[in-house]
């Protein structure tokens, strides 16, 4: 079994629309199927008893080794704890050769899943040990590193049962909901709106007391110190007992409490200057620990902290107590599990000390022993929730903190005796205000409910229902995508949007270009949702894209299909017939959002039967408003666009808006039959996303299909009284469009410049010429700057077989080089004539042609 070209499908894919794992592998030889391998199985479940079933109930036929892969990598994952459910084990038309896909919840524990699946297999093949426990663990070693901490993960998870897109932006916390000018971003528990100021001032210790006491919240005396001797000055100005604490410190790194004597301050003094420079001294408030957490104006959660400690039993050291605290599965050594391991350190001990205990004491029955002064969860404490007890002015107070701090999410810390009465009435009062608190003490508390905070700091973020996103039209099909494309995002810019598109020319902002080359794939459409400028995006979406990656998108407001012809890169990655062709381009409609529309072309059977495929509504268009498809969606009320004799009608009911072709300047007065296609689709995706109908004409009207702003797609030109045209056309379908557009154009002697993609089946090269032998008196053949894998001279050579009998071509010649044969068409034009140049290198082959003219 050799496992290959293994791939991420990030986004809705060809196969389902999770995130999945993809792979090609290839079983040879006999040993394909378990069947033919003695005790295999049984060797296998001996290594993995928690493999399942490797078919349903009821079925007899052998079992792919393809097939265990699939199942083992699923299973290995779901045994790790990872929320995965779906695989596909699909045989292709190559004997032994199968696509394997496989869910994931993060990538890397995908692709190591995977890689483990293979080692099983090969050990159960062998006979030869698996360490299954050890794999187990690697894989939740690697899930634990790379998926978000509960903090962050909340919030997440709270967006998505929301609808808000999400996407990370690195392998840490900083987190992106929503998409373009929607967007909003967050690392950990802090919001793009949190000023640096506001963090600024949360750290220093100091100045967040001085503000408090300016908004009226009590605040614990205390001052910054220089030295230990300082320290000790301010500890008796205050009175002990007192706290001393970094001055800009965190998660209760280096704060020792309750301090009552010289010695342990020089304690407590070194401790902390182990986490910081600047110290500080403030008053001991006795009492409990409580953070309090605030989102916006509100108080969402609050949660009792207590220190860690363990109960004596008699028996056991404070260490073994320890141990066996530590052991409690809810224990973890970060912040990936809901409570920290009690840390055994230099502070731990001088705790112990403190309490006239050592690590080897034994503790009587029934004795709680404190392991460490402050009550941080991620240093062992523990948390119950409070929330319900907090009195209304607390509450108000925890707001009024961080109000002027300026700080959006906020952890304020309180010691008081309890949160059920004011604070001023016990002598209690705020010792910090923390920017980005850690908020798995209120999801999961280690007594008491959890709090829906995600919830809260979401709905804070995106309030009245916003999900975040943007209008995003997707474009597919085999012709027309990239016109179709630059005209819908024109339709959005007259809307005064500004506008993001990809397509194989490069990616756009606003019309001016941003990236070069063939941009029709997710990365860069995934870029575009990126730009914090966008309010609306459309994206041409090819094929190979999706089946590298999978969409850059969950779901689209709109999703047009052009066409599905012949040609379009028909036997390459296992796509080798129309009807395979069609479930891929397919997945753009089987991701539409429930509110959302796929606009359909209806006279093509394939493309039209997709609607099947839509949770959304379904817009038809087609030239002719009486085929049978046209006709059934319009009485049923639905909404329709067609041509009605000299204009575009977009039909819903008995509403009609007409646009005048005679207004659509791409169209020709609509003697472009192809042109006109793509614009009922643009007019269509419009509709469908909102835009006004006087908005619609304005943009159709106003979109000029020349070399500038639609490179490569029938760009027409004077050449000394000749009429030259350039167009990218590569496939049958694309010659056959193009042939019926010249034919209604005037033209004496026409001839037609050619070269042919290698990437395609021969017959469709060979198809290419068949075509245009039909409509072209001289043919004009060159070769492509890259052959993609054919050797020199194949493409031409079946360009030139598809000319055989050709009943208009009367001449036929070969040019080495794009230029030279476009030179060589230009030299032999007379007035009146025609020339189709069908253009390879896109923007090169324009310069080229407009310098010709510019010269006369």
């Amino acid at each position: 079994m050799e496992v290959s070209r293994i791939r991420a499908l990030r986004g809705p894919n060809l196969w389902s629309r999770h995130t999945s794992i993809e792979a090609i592998v290839a079983c040879k030889g006999a040993e394909t199927e378990i069947d033919t391998i003695p005790g295999f199985e049984a060797r296998l479940r001996a290594r993995f008893p928690d493999l399942g079933q490797l078919q349903p109930r009821g079925h007899n036929t052998s079992v792919a080794m393809a097939h265990v892969l699939e199942a083992a990598a699923l299973s290995l994952q779901a045994q790790a704890g990872c929320p995965v459910t779906f695989s596909r084990c699909h045989a292709t038309l190559e004997a032994g050769v199968y696509q394997v896909v496989v869910e994931y919840s993060e990538e890397a524990v995908g692709r190591l899943a995977l890689e483990l699946a293979e080692t099983l297999i090969q050990a159960a093949m062998d006979d030869t040990p698996f360490d299954l426990a050890a794999a187990l663990a690697r894989l939740r070693e690697v899930d634990e590193d790379v998926r978000l901490g509960p903090s962050t993960g909340s919030i997440v998870q709270a967006a998505v049962a929301r609808g808000i897109p999400f996407r990370r932006l690195t392998e840490g916390s900083l987190v992106q909901f929503g998409w373009g000018s929607k967007q909003r971003r967050i690392q950990a528990a802090e919001m793009d709106s949190t000023s640096a100021i506001a963090e600024s001032i949360a750290q220093d210790k100091e100045l967040t007391k001085r503000l408090l006491l300016a908004a009226g919240v009590p605040v614990p005396v205390g001052r910054p110190v220089a030295d230990i001797e300082d320290a000790w000055v301010a500890a008796q100005e205050i009175g002990l007992p007192v706290v001393v604490k970094p001055q800009d410190g965190n998660q209760g790194k280096g704060v020792t409490v309750n301090i009552t004597s010289r010695e342990q301050l020089e304690m407590a003094y070194k401790v902390a200057c182990e986490f910081r420079d600047d110290i500080m001294v403030e008053r001991y408030l006795p009492g409990y620990d409580y953070r309090l957490l605030v989102v916006g104006d509100k108080l969402v959660a609050a949660a009792r902290r207590d220190p860690p400690f363990v109960i004596g039993d008699g028996v056991h050291t404070v260490r073994e107590l320890v141990d066996q605290v530590n052991a409690d599965p809810r224990r973890g050594d970060g912040h990936a599990t809901s409570l920290t391991k009690i840390r055994f350190d230099e502070i731990a001990i001088a705790r112990l000390e403190m309490q006239g205990l050592t690590a080897e004491s034994v503790p009587p029955k029934g004795k709680r022993v404190v392991l460490r002064n402050n009550a941080n969860l991620s240093t062992g404490g523990t948390a119950t929730d409070v929330t319900d007890d907090v009195h209304p002015e607390v509450a108000a107070r925890a707001v009024a903190a961080a109000q002027m701090v300026g700080l959006d999410i906020c952890g304020v810390d309180v010691v008081c005796d309890s949160v059920l009465k004011p604070l001023e009435e016990q002598g209690g009062g705020m010792v910090e205000v923390n920017a980005a608190p850690g908020l798995r003490m209120h999801l999961n508390p280690s007594f008491g409910k959890g709090r829906a905070v995600g919830e809260a700091i979401i709905s804070s973020m995106f309030p009245n229902g916003e999900d975040g996103r943007i209008p995003v039209v997707a474009v597919t099909g085999t012709n027309g995508k990239t016109t179709t494309v630059r005209l819908i995002a024109h339709l959005f810019m007259a809307n005064g949007q500004t506008v993001g598109m990809t397509n194989t020319d490069g990616v756009y902002i606003q019309g001016r270009r941003i990236d070069s080359g063939d941009c029709s794939g997710p990365k860069s459409a995934r870029n575009v949702l990126l730009n914090p400028t966008v309010d609306a995006a459309v994206f041409e979406t090819a094929r190979g894209g999706v089946l590298r990656e999978g969409l850059a998108f969950d779901r689209c407001k709109v999703a047009v299909v052009t066409n599905i012809g012949l040609g379009d890169h028909l036997g390459l990655n296992f796509i080798t017939t129309v009807d395979e062709l069609a479930v891929l381009k397919r997945v753009i409609v089987q991701n539409v959002a429930p509110d959302g529309t796929a606009v359909l072309n209806a006279a093509d059977p394939i493309v039209a039967a997709m609607a099947e495929s839509c949770t959304g509504k379904i817009t038809f268009f087609a030239a002719d408003r009486h085929l049978p498809v046209m006709a059934t969606h319009r009485a049923q009320g639905n909404r329709v666009v067609y041509v009605d004799g000299d204009a575009i009608v977009a039909a819903e009911g008995m509403v009609k808006h007409r646009v005048p072709l005679a207004e659509i300047p791409i169209t020709r007065n609509g003697t472009i039959g192809f042109q006109v296609e793509n614009v009922m689709a643009a007019v269509a995706a419009g509709w469908s996303a909102g835009l006004e109908w006087d908005v619609i004409c304005k943009g159709l009207a106003t979109f000029m299909n020349d070399s500038d702003n639609a490179p490569g797609r029938f760009n027409v030109f004077d050449y000394r009284g000749a009429t030259l045209i350039a167009d990218y056309g590569h496939n049958p379908d694309a010659m056959s469009a193009l042939v019926n557009a010249v034919e209604a154009m005037p033209g004496k002697r026409r001839s037609v410049v050619i070269s042919g993609a290698g990437d395609r089946r021969d017959e469709d090269i060979r198809q290419q010429t068949e075509i245009l032998g039909k409509a072209f008196d001289d043919v004009l053949l060159y070769q492509d700057a890259c052959q993609r894998g054919r050797a020199d001279g194949e493409v031409i050579g079946l360009l030139r077989q598809g000319l055989a009998g050709a009943p208009r071509t009367t001449h036929v010649e070969e040019i080495t080089g794009e230029f030279v044969a476009i030179d060589k068409a230009l030299a032999r034009l007379q007035p009146g004539d025609l020339c189709l140049i069908l253009v390879d290198q896109v923007e090169e082959a324009l310069a080229h042609i407009a310098k010709r003219i510019a010269e006369g």
